[in-house]
């Protein structure tokens, strides 16, 4: 997990470009769908602190859980003494020193794409199980296997001929991240007695349309947000998200 934030700043990732915060909005519009004026958050692998710190502007009482060294440290340059906001350095793994049934809202965003066996991604479903109110919601997120060939493609045109995935199978090799189809991370919820209420796809195309995207002037983004609002719970639009977006319950 350093060695990968190491490489990647997370700090910057949903916020450095008009398409790049397609993201952040879609995610934060639908958590604010779901809250109250009382609600309590558990934000698990909660990275810088993007989603903890807006949603502790706004006065919620949110705890949070990061295992990365260099995010920790980002993350706590930006708490300020009136945030109910807690950080603690941890794992997805064991949120112990959380109560059973007591957050309202638990984000459980990164973890998944990070777990390589599948005996930890069922254990941190689990802890964010338990930590959830009967009648709260789950976030998940994942990294769709199948939109990745498209967004490396579009890096390197030589992606098919180089790229790091088995070239008779068309799977790609799980570094460093894991990755997950459509079909695949639905299944993993469902098996671990995850009720789905909604599949999203976060981010959708905005990768790939990242020049047109970053171009646009305010009422473009902003027509642009509308349609991706409008299209963004359709079946036929998952597959081509870079990342999946699902609200679940116990």
């Amino acid at each position: 997990m350093n060695e990968t934030y190491n490489i990647f700043n997370e700090d910057s990732r949903l916020s450095h470009s008009k398409s790049a915060r397609v993201e952040f909005l879609t995610t934060i519009s639908y958590i604010e769908s779901y809250l109250t004026p009382t609600a309590k958050i558990l934000d698990i692998g909660a990275g810088t602190g993007a989603y903890s710190l807006y949603l502790a502007t706004k006065g919620f009482q949110v705890d949070a859980v990061e295992l990365a060294d260099r995010n920790v440290a980002a993350f706590r340059e930006k708490i300020t003494p009136d945030m109910k906001l807690t950080l603690t350095q941890g794992t997805a793994l064991d949120l112990s020193q959380y109560e059973s049934d007591s957050y309202d809202i638990v984000l459980l965003m990164g973890p998944l794409y990070h777990l390589h066996k599948k005996m930890d991604r069922d254990q941190a479903i689990a802890e964010a199980k338990r930590v959830c109110k009967k009648d709260g919601v789950i976030f998940f997120a994942f990294i769709n296997h199948d939109m990745v060939f498209m967004t490396e493609l579009m890096y390197d045109s030589h992606y098919f001929q180089t790229g790091d995935y088995d070239h008779e199978t068309m799977r790609l090799h799980d570094f460093p991240f894991v990755f997950f189809t459509v079909s695949e991370s639905r299944q993993m919820l469902e098996e671990n007695g995850i009720q789905i209420k909604k599949a999203i796809a976060q981010d959708g195309s905005s990768e790939l349309m990242a020049n047109a995207i970053d171009a646009m002037d305010d009422f473009e983004y902003a027509q642009y947000l509308k349609y991706h609002h409008m299209v963004c719970e359709k079946p036929e639009m998952l597959g081509m998200s870079n990342h999946l977006l699902y609200i679940g319950s116990k």
